[in-house]
Parts: C-alpha cells; structure tokens; sequence
C-alpha cells in the first residue's frame, strides 16, 4: 500500500486530499492539531486513515511524527508528502498587526519548509530505503500569482512558498524527489463565514473601513460557490501519480477570469479590483 502525507487534513482541501487518497487505496496519515479532530477523521475515513497530530510550526512535534510514520513505513520509501496546511489572515497591509504577519509567515512558508526537512528522508533523501523516491505536492494559490487588497500577507506567503517550491523542485534533482505545486482558486469552505476569519471592526477607524467590508462580502460569496475540495483532492492525486506530471496545476472555478487577470496589463487588473472595492483615489483637501 503507497503512503502519503497531508497535513492540515482536519477540512477544506486537507481534507478533500484525504478522503480521494484513502478511497483509492492510499494509506493516508493525516495531520491535525486536536485529537478531536483526529478521532473524527479515522472514524469518517476509515483504515486507511492514520491521524498525526502536529502543528506544522512546532519542530519538535513535526519530528515526532515523521518518526511514526518512519515505524510504519518499514524501511520503505514515502509515496507522497501533500503540504497544504495553511492560514490566512486578512487585512490592510498598513495597518496589519506585525505579529499577525509573522504568523502568516511562520503557518504558510516557514512551516512547510519544517515539515519537508522532517519528511525528506522518507521520501528518499535517505538513500538506503527501499522503493523510488517518492514527490511532494506543495499546495500554493491562484493567490500566488496575482494578488488581492487585503490579502497582502497571505499573497506575500502564497508568492514566497512558489519561489521556495521551484527552488526545492531544481535541488532534490540530487535524489529524484520530485516537487510539483498545486495552484487552486477559491474553494468551498465555511471558513470565511465564521465571525473571526475577517474582522473588519479591527479595522474600522482606517481609511479601509468600507473596502474591507466589501472584500468580506466578495469573500464569503465566492467561498460558497467555489471548488468542491474533493476536486483538489483529484487533482493531487493526479500529481503524486502522472507518469510525467506538470511543475504546477493551476485548478480554479473560472478559469476564463484566472487567464484574463493573466492576460492584462497589471495597471488595468488595478483599476479593475479598485473600482469593485472603491479604492479610488481621494482628492487632497486644499
């Protein structure tokens, strides 16, 4: 049975990852970082579903559970490391609490990196295990591309993790460990509809008020009518089995508008997503 790694497996895409994984076969551990969490997964996703739990910026905890997996895997190869944990945290740049920043940085880049030197030996970075090098799947964003008001600090992550990916993809070369990226739009999730994941009164007294507003309102729109996580699920799945896979799957609901934002010049995409968001530059008082 081939084996492989996801983490942030609680919802969402971790989530769609795991049940397409274990329902084709694969035996799948999965982080979490509550037992509640874990306990629900192995019993929705069956035998083939073994719970880590681990936040991905604890060192300590992440090698732990590489050592588990490491039991599991007898000698053998990782098929497949799936690095999706992840948060976002929204608001305007200019007034974004730095240690809100960091942590975007530290959940998003500075952890998937953690958990790819636990990792890495399993996938065949370690030359004495059995079995061909396995790959890894780094799930970054159309956000990693094209970048939104508001969204800075998770673009800035998002940009950074795809720069790490190509890097990582040229080095492990060395060991045949492949690293392809998987670039998803927006997809369905509660996660804009809780109370917290967008708080605009912490912003309230900035020139961003309504703008941010209209952002929570886009937001929670678009996050009912997105992809299915299930969909992601496939397209990993594709990734970590192609016989010649792409670098990077691009997968998002309206493709039509992902090529355009592509196409056009960035000064037009600006004068675009400012009118949608009144961003409009204000005359100066004289």
């Amino acid at each position: 049975m081939k084996s492989v790694v996801v983490t942030g497996a609680s919802t969402g895409i971790g989530w769609g990852c795991a049940k397409v994984l274990t329902a084709s076969g694969f035996r799948v551990f999965g982080s979490v970082r509550k037992q509640a969490d874990a306990e629900r997964l192995a019993r929705d996703l069956g035998a083939n579903f073994t719970p880590l739990i681990f936040d991905v910026t604890d060192e300590a905890a992440v090698a732990a559970a590489a050592k588990q997996v490491d039991a599991a895997l007898r000698g053998e190869t990782l098929f497949g490391l799936v690095n999706n944990a992840g948060i976002a945290v929204p608001g305007p740049l200019l007034y974004q609490k730095i240690e809100d920043f960091k942590q975007q940085i530290a959940v998003n880049l500075t952890g998937q990196l953690i958990v790819i030197q636990a990792f890495a030996a399993l996938l065949g970075a370690d030359r004495a295990r059995k079995g061909a090098p396995g790959r890894i799947v780094m799930i970054s964003s159309a956000g990693g591309k094209n970048a939104s008001p508001f969204l800075g600090a998770y673009n800035a992550s998002k940009f950074a993790l795809e720069g790490m990916s190509e890097s990582l993809r040229r080095e492990l070369i060395l060991f045949g460990i492949d690293v392809i990226v998987v670039a998803p739009g927006t997809v369905a999730t509660s996660r804009w509809d809780r109370p917290d994941a967008i708080n605009v009164a912490a912003f309230a007294d900035t020139p961003y008020a309504q703008a941010f507003a209209r952002l929570k309102v886009h937001m929670i729109t678009n996050g009912r009518r997105g992809l299915p996580p299930q969909q992601l699920g496939e397209t990993v799945k594709t990734a970590l089995t192609a016989a010649r896979p792409k670098a990077r799957y691009t997968v998002t609901p309206d493709p039509i508008e992902t090529l355009v934002a592509n196409a056009l010049p960035k000064r037009v995409v600006d004068t675009i997503i400012a009118g949608r968001l009144g961003l409009q530059k204000r005359p100066r008082r004289i």
